[in-house]
């Protein structure tokens, strides 16, 4: 079965503080709810962020921050383990209402090492 990133967007300026106990609930039932459905396989939050960029001579410069310039960043991200891209879309839904903010779903596309000789 395919694999999908659904991962949520929180503004720049978000302040954890202001998520309830009972916010925080409905996120731990959806959680509890995609475990006893045999979906999720990952879940977790995300803190800051280094970006690594490749120089021309060879070096890598590390930054701060995201790669782009933006008003959001990705506050956390669930692995799923679905039948189809409409199954996804459903738990996404759920996850946007309970976490109450805007989730991007990707297909996570896995690419074996070839074999040796």
């Amino acid at each position: 079965m395919p694999h999908y990133m659904v991962s949520g967007y929180l503004p720049d300026n978000f302040d954890p503080s202001t998520q309830t106990e009972a916010m925080m609930e409905e996120i731990h039932a959806l959680n509890r709810e995609m475990i006893a459905a045999g979906v999720r396989k990952f879940a977790g939050g995300l803190g800051s962020t280094r970006t690594l960029r490749p120089q021309p001579n060879g070096e890598l410069l590390v930054t701060d921050g995201p790669y782009l310039e933006t008003k959001e960043h990705v506050g956390g991200l669930w692995i799923l383990e679905c039948a189809d891209a409409d199954e996804v879309i459903a738990w996404a839904r759920k996850g946007a209402k309970a976490c109450r903010f805007p989730v991007e779903v990707r297909e996570i596309f896995f690419m074996p090492a070839p074999e040796k000789d």
